[in-house]
C-alpha cells in the first residue's frame, strides 16, 4: 500500500510547481503587456511629434513664401527697394520669432540637433531683426538689409520645404539638391548682408547711446551697445568658417549617400 504521507508530500510538490509555473507565466505575460504598452506609447508620441513637425514646417514654408510674394510684388509695383522693409517688417518679425519653437523641439528631443547650435542660430537672427533692423529705422532702406532678407527668404523656403517633404517620406531630389547646394552661395551672401547692416547701424548707435547703460547708475553696471555690436561682428570670424565647413561636410555625406537624411526639422 502507498504511504498516505508520501502521497500528500508529492501532491504538495505538484501544487507548488504548478503555482510557481503559473506565477512565472503570469510574470512573463505582464512583462509582455508592459513592453507592448511602452512600444505603443512610443509610437503614439512619435506619431504626434511627426504630425506637429509636419504642421510646423508647412506653416513656416507658407510664412516665408508669403514674405517672398510680398517682396516681389512690392518691387514690381514700386521699382525700388526703398520702403520695402517697412512693408514686410511684420511678416518677417513673426516668421523669424516663431522659429524659437525650434529650440524647444531640440530641448524635448523630438529633433536630433544640438540645442546650443540651434539656439545660437535662431537667436542671432532674432537679434538682427529686433535689435538692429527694427530698432534703427535709419538703416531699413540699406541695400544690405534687403540682401540678408532675400537670402534668408530663399534659404528658409528651401529648408522648410526639405523638412516637410522629408517628414512625408516624399522628398524630391531637386529640393534635396537645393538644400545642400544653395547654401554654398547663400550663406556667405547672408553673412555679408548682416555684417554690412550692423556696420551701417554703428554711427546711429554711437550717437543715440541706445541700449547702453552708463555709470553712475543704481545697478553699478556699465554696458555699451556700440562696442557690443563690434564684438558681435568680430564673432563672425571664428563662427562662420566652423558652420560653413560643417555644412560642406554634411553636404558630402548626404549627397553621396553616406548617411540617411534624418526626418527632423
Amino acid at each position: 500500500m502507498t504511504n498516505p504521507r508520501r502521497q500528500l508530500c508529492w501532491r504538495s510538490v505538484f501544487v507548488t510547481f504548478a503555482v510557481c509555473t503559473g506565477t512565472m507565466a503570469s510574470g512573463e505575460e505582464d512583462r509582455t503587456v508592459e513592453e507592448k504598452e511602452t512600444n505603443n506609447k512610443k509610437r503614439t508620441k512619435g506619431a504626434i511629434a511627426t504630425a506637429w513637425l509636419t504642421f510646423y514646417n508647412i506653416a513656416m514654408t507658407a510664412g516665408w513664401l508669403v514674405l517672398a510674394v510680398v517682396m516681389v510684388r512690392y518691387y514690381l509695383q514700386k521699382g525700388t527697394h526703398k520702403g520695402l522693409y517697412k512693408n514686410i517688417a511684420r511678416t518677417l518679425k513673426f516668421s523669424q520669432t516663431f522659429a524659437l519653437l525650434e529650440v524647444g523641439h531640440c530641448a524635448i528631443g523630438i529633433v536630433r540637433t544640438s540645442v546650443i547650435v540651434t539656439g545660437v542660430q535662431v537667436c542671432s537672427r532674432i537679434f538682427m531683426v529686433w535689435f538692429i533692423t527694427n530698432s534703427i529705422r535709419q538703416i531699413q532702406n540699406e541695400e544690405s538689409v534687403i540682401l540678408f532678407v532675400v537670402v534668408w527668404t530663399i534659404t528658409e523656403i528651401t529648408r522648410y520645404s526639405f523638412y516637410t517633404f522629408n517628414l512625408l517620406n516624399h522628398l524630391p531630389y531637386f529640393i534635396k539638391w537645393a538644400r545642400y547646394n544653395m547654401f554654398i552661395v547663400m550663406y556667405p551672401l547672408g553673412v555679408i548682408g548682416e555684417l554690412l547692416t550692423i556696420h551701417a547701424a554703428l554711427p546711429y548707435v554711437r550717437r543715440s547711446g541706445m541700449y547702453s547703460l552708463r555709470l553712475p547708475n543704481k545697478y553699478n553696471v556699465s554696458f555699451d551697445y556700440y562696442y557690443f555690436l563690434i564684438i558681435v561682428m568680430l564673432s563672425y570670424i571664428p563662427l562662420f568658417p566652423q558652420l560653413y565647413f560643417h555644412m560642406l561636410r554634411q553636404r558630402r555625406r548626404v549627397l553621396h549617400g553616406e548617411i540617411v537624411v534624418e526626418k527632423d526639422e
